[in-house]
């Protein structure tokens, strides 16, 4: 059996935010708006200035910093019996992932408004879920994915070039995973088989990463959103997450267990993490020094991870290379490859990562 998952409606381009009203009436009459402070006070106004003039119901809601367990226990007793028939988070990965498991909990439909583009959480139904100190403790679901995805690029454009930097890893990533867990018979997110769709969204949003990058970083710096820039915010948000979802994980997203757990990297972005869990992945598919070298220039333009340095470790010493692999080794995703991957298989291949 294959399972496609994805958003009921998708919506981007420059200035989408102010028409967001007559999306969010199509859905229900109530929301409840989820954001940071900053958030807040980039987005809430023109948000909620749509809302009212589409005759939707809107209550603005302060969210902490940090998907935890208590944040959203947090969140929805703020909420209480006045229940909504909207969740609508507004920011980053951490935001919008709160958002839909408060939109499980209080039986609304959730829509998402990324503000950045550092990763593909916002057209995604599950929710990674964290300690206070950023250790991932855990994946929770939603009941299915957003009614609605709104991504205006007029703000995402104005966000730092780290996070799209990060968006890129997290979109780059996939193809190469989508194919490993097709290839080793693994199961998507869904517990399905991976459809045929998932691998050519997975291998288009390759393409478009490759092809957009140098012309999105440029207009970035400009502040002015062009062709390339719709195109690469459009792989690192929707493709990205239309293949992982439906097209399944592999080993850099499994890296993530140990990485999460050095001081210092633990505080990385997720979209930097898996890019250099990719390049572990590409050592253990024993990939040729022309494809790595190519590989290596490409994230030195795209202002990737190279090693473990650029992600915050202090040190590289054996034991913390020991840790991360340990404990990538156990992880679920690790079994979606073409062959067993051992902690010591992991470990050389950070030790060849690092000395390269």
């Amino acid at each position: 059996m294959i399972v496609f998952g994805a958003p009921r409606r998708y919506v981007q381009g420059a200035g989408v935010l102010a028409s967001i009203g007559q999306e969010l009436a199509t859905i229900g009459k109530t929301a409840v708006l989820i954001a940071d402070s900053r958030v807040m006070e980039l987005s809430a106004d023109t948000i909620a200035q749509s809302a009212e003039a589409a005759g939707v119901c809107l209550r603005k809601l302060p969210f902490g910093g940090e998907i935890t367990y208590d944040e959203i226990n947090r969140l929805v007793a703020e909420i209480g019996e006045d229940r909504p028939d909207m969740v609508i988070s507004a920011g980053g990965g951490k935001t919008i992932d709160t958002g839909k498991i408060v939109a499980r909990d209080t039986g609304a439909a959730f829509v998402s408004v990324p503000t950045i583009a550092s990763n593909d959480s916002p057209t995604s139904h599950i929710a990674v879920i964290y300690d206070a100190d950023h250790k991932l403790v855990g994946v929770e679901e939603n009941k299915g994915n957003p009614e609605l995805v709104l991504v205006d690029t007029d703000i995402i454009i104005k966000a730092p070039i780290e996070l799209l930097s990060a968006g890129v890893g997290d979109a780059l990533v996939k193809v190469f995973e989508v194919e490993q867990c097709i290839g080793a018979g693994g199961k998507n997110v869904f517990g399905a088989t991976s459809p045929l769709t998932a691998l050519a969204l997975a291998r288009a949003c390759y393409d478009t990463v490759r092809e957009n990058l140098e012309g999105a970083y440029e207009a970035h710096a400009k502040g002015e959103p062009n062709a390339a820039f719709e195109a690469l915010v459009e792989a690192a948000v929707l493709m990205s997450g239309l293949a992982f979802e439906s097209g399944g994980l592999s080993v850099s997203h499994g890296m993530t267990r140990g990485l999460s757990a050095v001081p210092g990297v633990a505080q990385a972005l997720h979209g930097h993490q898996v890019a250099y869990g990719l390049l572990v992945q590409l050592e253990l598919e024993n990939r040729d020094a022309a494809f790595m070298e190519d590989m290596r220039g490409f994230f030195r333009a795209a202002k990737l991870p190279l090693k473990l340095a650029d992600l915050g470790a202090d040190q590289t010493s054996n034991s913390t290379v020991a840790t991360i692999a340990d404990l990538s080794a156990a992880a679920a995703h690790m079994k979606k490859f073409n062959r067993e991957i051992t902690s010591d298989d992991i470990a050389q291949a950070i030790s060849r990562i690092e000395a390269a």
